[in-house]
């Protein structure tokens, strides 16, 4: 029997073979398993309440990627589980700086006629300029003079100023002074008895312009602002401040919650060697109490200015205005396990895990988070130093 064999037709002139069905995939029980896989999205968000540690935030997409089954993926790399201290305490430079600075304008008429030096300190009861060649006394208190005070005035809180430092001086003793608002006999003879110590002509009375009345017991002289033989004028005639330093820094906004009033610090000077503090105030706006000569302001904001008061002052005069490194200790976490806070992952169920490397494989490991700092956490748990634990590279 003749064995007859088929062709296909041609195609037609013209016209393209009809294209071939595409194949099914190569494996789809590989593609159903792939659908199944379970993916771990795992975001990771520390936002550390003290300054210097950083808020990280962390995915984890352990699929299989071209990497071997148990293995981190590629771009990812893996580090030692440490064991050491652990600290959540800030580091901020800042400025010794002489205290309070306070304006002295000089009141009445006349010409000044002799100035002090800059950085001279002068005690109450003591000369802090000349006008006509009469000295101009420091006083302590709150309220500038304002007029003549003597025999016959109103009575006013300032008559009760001049009284409080004429006993505190010494003038009004054995007269049985009260300090009060009027201006008494007494009064007169304590004021006769302070012009004689000056060796001034006796009036009883106390002209405009012959005090000066400061929140300080004594300054310092910070800056002089006229020249001799100018007039007397409404012009800043001096500026003086507190005799002790203070440290003065101005700290980013995420570290501001550890500056607490009343707080303790370290403040390591320039020089070597450190002074403890404390937190008197946090001002906001330029200046602050200190003369650190900062502005207060960054890129049009006005920063907060933190004024330490200092434990000891001789260590502080002896370097003087100048730059310092405030310390505020933290939590502290010592003998820990300390990884990066990247290797940390956000389970389902809640609380954190590792993938922690044995051999050639990993496992994670569920560990419990203890201190968080410079982007650095303390963990607990089926861990031990030395492990290697997966980290984003």
């Amino acid at each position: 029997m003749d064995r007859t064999t088929e062709t296909a037709p041609p195609a037609e002139a013209g016209r393209p073979a009809a294209a071939a069905e595409p194949a099914a995939p190569a494996d789809a029980a590989t593609g159903t398993v792939r659908r199944k896989r379970r993916r771990i999205l795992l975001p990771l968000v520390l936002a550390a309440a003290v300054g210097g540690s950083a808020a990280l935030g962390a995915t984890r997409p352990w699929e299989g990627g071209s990497s071997a089954p148990g293995q981190p993926p590629l771009g990812h790399g893996t580090v030692a589980v440490e064991r050491g201290s652990l600290s959540s305490g800030i580091q901020v430079a800042g400025a010794l700086a002489y205290d309070a600075l306070t304006p002295v304008v000089a009141s009445g008429r006349g010409t000044f006629t002799a100035l002090p030096a800059v950085g001279s300190v002068v005690k109450a009861g003591g000369r802090l300029y000349e006008v006509d060649g009469v000295p101009v006394v420091l006083m302590t208190g709150k309220r500038p003079l304002w007029r003549d005070l003597g025999p016959g005035v109103e009575d006013g809180p300032d008559v009760r100023q001049l009284e409080r430092n004429l006993v505190a001086l010494g003038h009004a003793d054995g007269l049985g002074l009260a300090v009060d608002e009027k201006f008494t006999a007494g009064t007169a003879v304590a004021v006769k008895r302070w012009q004689k110590a000056l060796g001034v002509k006796q009036t009883g009375r106390v002209a405009l312009g012959s005090v000066v009345m400061v929140p300080q017991h004594a300054v310092r002289v910070h800056q002089v602002g006229v020249r001799l033989g100018a007039p007397v004028g409404e012009t800043t005639a001096l500026t003086v401040s507190d005799t002790g330093l203070v440290a003065v820094v101005q700290p980013a906004d995420n570290q501001l919650s550890r500056f607490r009033p009343d707080g303790r610090v370290e403040v390591r000077l320039s020089e070597g060697g450190t002074v403890q503090g404390r937190i008197r105030s946090l001002i906001r706006g330029g200046g602050g109490d200190g003369d650190g000569g900062a502005d207060g302001s960054e890129g049009g904001r006005q920063k907060t200015v933190v004024t330490i008061v200092l434990d000891d002052q001789r260590a502080a005069r002896r370097a003087g205005p100048s730059s310092v490194t405030v310390d505020v200790v933290g939590d502290t976490a010592t003998d820990a396990l300390v990884v990066p806070v990247t290797a940390l992952l956000a389970l389902d169920g809640g609380g954190y895990g590792v993938n922690v490397v044995t051999g050639t494989t990993t496992r994670l490991v569920k560990v419990r988070l203890g201190l968080v700092a410079d982007a650095r956490a303390q963990i607990t748990g089926d861990v031990k130093s030395g492990d290697r634990v997966v980290i984003p590279t």
